[in-house]
């Protein structure tokens, strides 16, 4: 580093071993979050730059959004805006010496941040059908000219046409796991349907689920699976009579039996699935009717024996019942929740569960209120 300050400008041989390391590492990563990042790396580590920021194009909102940046949360800016958006918009990259010279720079996220962009270079994200994906944004460059040159920009133009394609797949792999999910959960309606049930109802006790399993210490990525899986619990139902599912009145003992059938149906119907989210439905179908105390169905397992996402599930079913009108009864109020809850603690429900769930009641009552019947 020169004067103790700048860095020194990249040889050829240390380039190349920076673009084959990083392409090396992106072709095999699967993960977004992981990926943006190693991409955003690559970007500042070859020009030497201070920051780099990969905005990608969200074509639902017409916005780009960086989910990755240098000690920085997700920003969103509309698709026009600033530099990024001026790029993205032209497809012509863009050299600047002095962003605050420029009247397409916005610097509000330098006022939010505290940070002082100066030199920028921003280029196109384009894959091989030349359609653009977003844009590279590389600020304040380190070497001792502090301003970003053509080979920069060709460098990095070349890495980032490489990278496109690994990009593109795991971007094309989530949208399809977005479409397993949109149709796992309007599975989970069709049982909740035909019990007179809302479709908000499997909205709301799939977002329970993944508050209390992240409460509970589950990670983000388990919790999820929690969350899209939950949906399913009731799936069983497809198999019960509408005269015994829909009864106003009290069930007989043989048609209580009957109800009581939905949890090893559900779980036949999804138990041979290789996917992990669906064995986690199998399991949640099968074990969210247990208790505690070993009184539940279908099988009569107690405590821990019984599969924490069945426990979970347990706490989360019950509390939307209770806290919903149902076509048999009214909404409970939440202090009366609060005291079968605690009175059932140990009982029907997980005890450390429940100490959890009335812990972070408010999060649970803020998810009941966003996805509300009425």
């Amino acid at each position: 580093m020169s004067n103790g300050r700048f860095k020194e400008k990249l040889e050829s041989d240390e380039l190349l071993e920076i673009i084959f390391d990083y392409a090396a590492e992106i072709t095999l990563e699967h993960n977004l979050d992981r990926l943006l990042i190693l991409m955003a790396n690559m970007g500042r580590d070859m020009t030497v730059a201070e920051r780099c920021i990969l905005w990608l194009y969200d074509e639902r909102t017409d916005e780009l959004w960086a989910k990755v940046a240098h000690s920085m949360d997700e920003v969103r800016i509309p698709s026009k805006a600033g530099l990024a958006g001026y790029v993205f918009q032209t497809t012509k990259p863009l050299v600047i010496e002095d962003a605050y010279e420029d009247e397409r720079f916005r610097s509000d996220v330098d006022v939010k941040t505290g940070y002082r962009t100066k030199s920028v270079m921003v280029i196109p994200l384009i894959n091989k059908q030349n359609k653009i994906l977003g844009v590279y944004q590389v600020i304040n460059k380190l070497t001792e000219e502090e301003v970003f040159t053509e080979q920069d920009v060709k460098y990095l133009s070349l890495a980032s046409s490489y990278t496109a394609q690994a990009l593109e797949a795991v971007l094309m792999n989530i949208e399809m796991e977005e479409a397993q999910k949109e149709i796992i959960f309007k599975m989970g309606e069709i049982g909740e349907v035909r019990s007179k049930e809302t479709g908000n109802h499997v909205k709301r006790v799939a977002e329970y689920a993944k508050l209390l399993a992240i409460k509970a210490g589950l990670s983000e990525e388990e919790a999820d699976l929690i969350r899209v899986a939950s949906p399913m619990h009731d799936i069983g139902k497809v198999a019960i009579p509408d005269a015994i599912l829909n009864k106003p009145g009290r069930l007989s003992k043989e048609e209580y039996t009957a109800i009581q059938a939905h949890s090893n149906i559900g779980y036949d119907l999804l138990k041979n699935s290789n996917r992990s989210i669906l064995q986690g439905a199998a399991v949640i179908a099968k074990q969210h009717h247990e208790r505690w105390d070993g009184r539940g169905y279908p099988d009569g397992l107690s405590g821990e024996d019984i599969h924490l996402y069945g426990r979970i599930v347990s706490v989360v079913d019950v509390f939307d019942a209770l806290a919903s009108d149902r076509p048999y009864k009214k909404a409970w109020s939440i202090n009366r929740i609060i005291t079968h809850f605690t009175k059932e603690k140990g009982k029907q429900f997980d005890p450390v569960l429940i100490d959890l769930f009335l812990k972070h009641l408010d999060g649970f009552l803020a998810i009941k209120e966003q996805y509300d019947d009425h």
